[in-house]
């Protein structure tokens, strides 16, 4: 319990005393607890001072998350001279009832299908060199009224659609051009601006951030401009289909303006030019090519990566279409940086499966925000306490941290029962065995002293 709270020091400023005490006991009770992490079952498992009342009242606290996690990472992980990413992603938890506040339909990536539960998106902070992302900011999609109304109405037209005649080839009589450089965003991209501008205000100039990696839910225009709106540049994958075109570079000399496009490319039949590297592994050729073209739903360039993947046997091919808005990007640093993008997924499962982001049964709002925060919150708390056991064994995990801890929370109780408390070296022996009981990697570490 000593080391949570030498641990937490950096974040106590922006807290009450009574706050950073509960805190510091369920983040305690998060670490030693077995089954569901809920507020009934932190009561139970809090070493002291951790009644059911107790952590209610810290749920239902005002807590300024973002100002908690960020001065925590400065604290704990921020490493000035490297190059961080900004990656972000919505991440969908199934919940039953009618009360939770921002209960609607989401659609599951896991589960594949649209479920009743709650929505967050988070914005993570990826150490490049490292290959670790820190959750920094966590935000609840709650849908307005008028945006509920509008994909109620999108759903009714898809079906009117369906039933109706095919639509006649060409444009609507009537139908007039659209500038491209005027985008509305829709709710969810506004949602995300403001999220990711409070980002950038909280993070100021202590990291120039250069670059969002989102995926390819968001390889459109108006995402692109809604990050360009932000001085960065986008990140993610264009679908596979996309009608790529080149700049025109021939000579016009008949009536109306130049050619903004030439020939449509064919992705299977890049020219050489464009080619960057190839490789061959297992019979499967990679070719990697990269050059600026156009997409006609973007008004502007786009560098694009496009790997194309063949099985010499059978002469099957299929290819993935990255893009970046900064055209100077290098290959492969666009390739590097959306891979880089899946570690906020690791950040989500640590958070639902160890954490608490699926078990939480809290309905008001503050109680909602506090339970996803503080779930994101261990996140990095836990790879903080992580870091002095992997220098003796690198394949320590969450589970063997949450033993060691379970396994000092049960000896504190049997030596409390001993009519006489045994001698230092003994304590930190009893400590040791039993704190390695549950562990898959144990390690040789003292337990800390009751």
């Amino acid at each position: 319990m000593t080391e949570i709270s030498a641990l937490l020091q950096s974040i106590e400023p922006l807290l009450e005393q009574t706050t950073f005490r509960q805190l510091s006991q369920v983040i305690f009770g998060m670490l030693v607890i077995s089954g569901r992490i809920t507020m009934l079952g932190l009561s139970r498992w809090t070493e002291k001072g951790g009644s059911y009342r107790t952590i209610q009242r810290l749920y239902h606290s005002l807590l300024p998350w973002q100002a908690i996690q960020w001065l925590f990472f400065q604290k704990r992980f921020l490493k000035p001279e490297a190059a961080y990413l900004v990656v972000g992603d919505e991440v969908v938890i199934g919940k039953a009832g009618k009360q939770t506040h921002g209960l609607d339909r989401f659609f599951s990536g896991v589960q594949q299908q649209v479920i009743p539960g709650l929505s967050f998106f988070a914005f993570s902070l990826v150490n490049v060199e490292e290959e670790q992302a820190y959750p920094i900011q966590v935000s609840q999609t709650v849908k307005t009224a008028a945006e509920k109304v509008a994909s109620k109405a999108r759903a009714e037209a898809k079906k009117v659609k369906k039933t109706a005649e095919k639509k006649k080839p060409g444009r609507p009589k009537g139908s007039k051009n659209k500038a491209k450089q005027e985008v509305v965003l829709n709710p969810e991209l506004v949602r995300i601006q403001q999220a990711l501008k409070s980002l950038l205000e909280t993070v100021g100039t202590t990291i120039a951030l250069k670059y969002v990696a989102l995926d390819g839910h968001f390889g459109n225009y108006p995402s692109a401009f809604m990050v360009r709106l932000a001085n960065l540049h986008l990140i993610s994958k264009l679908r596979s289909d996309a009608a790529l075109y080149p700049a025109f570079t021939g000579e016009h000399n008949g009536p109306g303006p130049k050619p903004k496009y030439g020939p449509k490319i064919e992705v299977g039949q890049m020219d050489k030019k464009y080619l960057k590297e190839t490789s061959l592994k297992d019979k499967l050729r990679t070719n990697i090519y990269q050059g600026q073209f156009y997409n006609k739903e973007f008004a502007f360039a786009l560098n694009l990566v496009i790997i194309v993947k063949t099985n010499l046997e059978t002469k099957a091919q299929a290819h993935v279409i990255l893009f970046s808005t900064d055209l100077e990007q290098s290959y492969d640093q666009i390739i590097k940086f959306y891979s880089l993008r899946f570690q906020i997924e690791f950040n989500f499962r640590d958070a639902k499966q160890y954490w608490g982001l699926d078990d939480f049964m809290n309905v008001e709002e503050t109680a909602v925000t506090n339970a996803a925060n503080l779930s994101f919150f261990m996140v990095n708390v836990s790879y903080a306490l992580l870091q002095p056991f992997r220098p003796q064994n690198p394949d320590y995990s969450l589970l063997d941290l949450k033993a060691h801890y379970r396994g000092y929370r049960y000896a504190v109780e049997i030596i409390k029962m001993l009519p006489e408390k045994p001698d230092a070296i003994l304590l930190a022996d009893i400590f040791l065995q039993i704190a390695r009981l549950g562990a898959i990697h144990p390690v040789l570490q003292p337990s800390p002293s009751p």
